[in-house]
């Protein structure tokens, strides 16, 4: 509705300025209209489009980190071998729930090892286990070590994934929420296409990933236009990164004045209207004066 006002306004000061005057160019302030539009236009492409800097045939080398194991975390881990009944007493039972969905269609999942705040895990018979800075790799070869150590098992097969790799996305986003990952290969690019793209008034030059490492917040700030995102160490995300995509100009200038629906912001715009009308009807004149 406020656009609607301000281009019905805009109308009536052309209309003003132009219909009293004879004779007078249009089609000269016209061309210069045209080319405004069309400069606004290729800055905008500019602003919308990704990776703008990057060949079609170029190959763009990428950073992949290994998210490493943090307090929080919970980790399924199963230990098999070539005989079963030795690696039965180190996997957790599997619990049943009834799903309140359909019609209670009984459910199991894998128990999962809780990292507590102290960075451990508690195995069954081995103990606690420091995991808190590890990769899912080096935990599997700890646990590993330990198993043959203890003649529990000679060739034990450890696999570790994370049940709760958890990203979230907000701001100027489709659908901001936060998203829970299959598995831990999730890229910038992959979180932000989950929340159905940027909105236009995304800024692709700003976005930032907040990420949590060792009792600490990491900021980091990304151009999507620029093919330098896939060396960052958040071109691949880790669990519980944020991802932030900030604004632009023009989405704030909306919300300010949205927020300031008062007499004061119309008088302002007004203001300003009757400025831009009187700056062209002084070149106008300066243009028939020359004529």
């Amino acid at each position: 509705m406020q656009m609607k006002r301000c281009a019905g306004f805009l109308f009536f000061c052309d209309s003003v300025c132009f219909d009293g005057y004879e004779g007078m160019k249009r089609l000269d302030i016209l061309s210069v209209v045209l080319v405004l539009l069309l400069t606004a236009s290729c800055r905008s492409a500019k602003n919308v489009l990704y990776l703008q800097d990057l060949d079609s045939v170029e190959s763009a080398g990428y950073t992949r980190l290994e998210p490493t194991i943090q307090p929080g975390d919970l980790l399924s881990i199963t230990v098999n071998s070539k005989n079963p009944e030795l690696s039965a007493p180190f996997n957790l039972p599997m619990v049943s729930y009834t799903s309140s969905v359909g019609r209670g269609i009984g459910v199991q999942y894998l128990q999962g090892h809780l990292v507590g705040t102290d960075g451990t895990i508690t195995f069954p018979l081995l103990g606690k286990i420091n995991a808190a800075g590890l990769t899912k790799q080096q935990l599997i070869n700890k646990i590993s070590q330990e198993l043959i150590a203890g003649n529990y098992i000679k060739e034990p097969i450890v696999t570790i994934n994370f049940q709760n790799f958890k990203i979230t996305v907000l701001g100027e986003v489709a659908r901001p929420g936060s998203f829970t990952i299959d598995n831990e290969r999730v890229t910038i690019f992959d979180a932000i296409g989950m929340a159905g793209d940027m909105t236009i008034y995304g800024r692709r030059d700003n976005v930032i990933v907040v990420r949590e490492a060792n009792g600490k917040r990491e900021i980091y700030t990304h151009d999507l236009r620029s093919k330098d995102v896939f060396r960052s160490p958040c071109f691949y995300l880790a669990q519980n990164d944020v991802v932030f995509v900030n604004p632009n100009n023009t989405k704030i200038q909306m919300s300010e004045i949205n927020q300031n629906n008062n007499v004061g912001v119309w008088l302002s715009l007004v203001g300003s209207v009757t400025s831009v009308s009187t700056l062209v009807m002084t070149v106008v004149r300066n243009s028939k004066s020359s004529n």
